[in-house]
């Protein structure tokens, strides 16, 4: 990167050129001098959302009222499904809107065990989200002290173990779960690669496609996944909370079993009977009432996405990703600032980290004084998520330009080393 390219016209520059620049203008931007570096965690608000939003509680709910569910509502987990499935190349009816990403993994989860009766193990690595391995634990607990979770680590904390995990997977092995892309790192693995070493070994592949869904490309189809949960609050941009999909590969559905079965997911729903007789297809895995609103919301986002186009988000990200990369090289490397993130693009999803030992401290200087919001990762990650629909290059510059003054002015060293609760 040369002084010319570094600089905010070259920025602009970039901006200009930009095919996917007239996507910024579709969302909420309260404040033109917030840098909002933190889709990874929750996306910006689309416009289209509040009209939408306005037009489901005033009149489908204000006035319709129950008379909403067989005017649509009822078919909502599918028909957000079937754009969810566009997003994660399957097929529409292989996925799902349900619960939240947790219950789903639990659903999944347990279901894979009862297909494996035999085999007593699920592996994953140490770059997992904390809290798919909570349900892990969890589910295992119970399941009795023959169950095994074996948790591969990272060598560095950034790359995912692919050779230690090729290990792991054994005849004993019921699961593998990972990952897509991985919280901290923004490490991203090659999905039909590791799908291939569960298959090889007779287990069944689960991939967690939270921090990658919307962001890039992925082909549940053609790595041959069996199961994929994900959100859809980070860069599909749904909303605090939205609902995540579920995925089931077709052949599986019907050998799977809803461990949490409730009424939406029976086969006659609206006749209550007595005993449960599990939906056809990617409906038994239902659990309990739709959330309308939420789903509203989320048809918004992907509606978005695809109207952009996966191919071209990917490219964008890929180039943003780069730049700010050339920008820590040159100016962000010499104050003591370290890339958590692969340097390798194939590799890496839309965030990247940025290491510090006065991490905390600066991200708070950073959002307090300087107007850039990124989040904070334990122990000393700064990660910058950037949605390619709303991040322009030239705020990526500012950012780095307000995160060198941080340190170069010593802000930071005015803000406590104790965290809060949410980072």
């Amino acid at each position: 990167m040369t002084s010319s390219s570094s600089g905010s016209e070259y920025a602009l520059e970039l901006d200009r050129g930009d095919e996917l620049a007239a996507f910024r203008e579709r969302f909420v931007i309260d404040d033109p001098d917030l840098i909002y570096l933190d889709g990874n965690s929750l996306g910006r608000l689309p416009k289209a959302t509040i009209g939408r939003l306005r037009d489901m509680v005033e009149r489908e709910w204000g006035v319709e009222l129950i008379r909403g569910w067989n005017q649509g509502w009822i078919d909502l987990p599918e028909r957000v499904g079937a754009k969810m499935a566009r997003l994660v190349g399957a097929r529409p009816e292989e996925v799902i809107m349900a619960d939240a990403t947790s219950v789903n993994l639990f659903k999944l989860v347990m279901a894979a065990l009862a297909a494996r009766p035999d085999r007593t193990k699920i592996v994953t690595d140490d770059l997992n989200f904390p809290s798919d391995l909570y349900i892990l634990q969890g589910i295992l607990a119970s399941a009795g002290p023959e169950y095994e979770l074996v948790v591969v680590p990272s060598s560095d904390g950034i790359n995912g173990p692919l050779d230690a995990l090729a290990a792991a997977v054994d005849e004993q092995t019921a699961l593998v779960t990972l990952s897509l892309t991985t919280f901290k790192s923004s490490y991203t693995y090659d999905m039909a690669a590791v799908t291939g070493i569960a298959h090889e070994a007779g287990a069944l592949m689960l991939w967690d496609t939270s921090h990658a869904v919307g962001a890039l490309p992925i082909n549940l189809s053609d790595a041959g996944a069996d199961l994929a949960i994900g959100c859809s609050y980070k860069y599909v941009n749904g909303g605090p909370g939205s609902p995540a999909y579920l995925y089931v590969r077709q052949d599986l559905q019907e050998q799977l079993r809803n461990p949490v079965s409730g009424w939406m997911g029976q086969r006659d729903a609206f006749d209550f009977g007595l005993r449960y007789q599990p939906a056809a297809g990617i409906r038994r895995f239902l659990t309990g009432t739709p959330a309308v609103l939420s789903l509203v919301a989320v048809e918004i986002g992907a509606d978005l996405l695809l109207e952009a186009g996966m191919e071209q988000i990917r490219r964008k990200s890929a180039a943003q990703t780069e730049y700010l990369i050339d920008l820590w090289r040159r100016e962000l490397a010499p104050l003591g600032f370290r890339l958590n993130s692969p340097l390798d693009t194939a590799r890496r999803g839309s965030h990247i980290t940025i290491g510090h030992d006065d991490g905390w401290r600066i991200a708070q200087a950073l959002i307090a004084e300087m107007k850039v919001l990124p989040d904070f990762r334990a122990p000393d990650n700064i990660r910058f998520g950037i949605a390619p629909l709303y991040n322009s290059y030239a705020e990526i510059h500012e950012a780095a330009g307000r995160l060198r003054r941080v340190v170069t002015e010593e802000r930071f060293l005015a803000y406590p080393t104790a965290t809060t609760v949410v980072t």
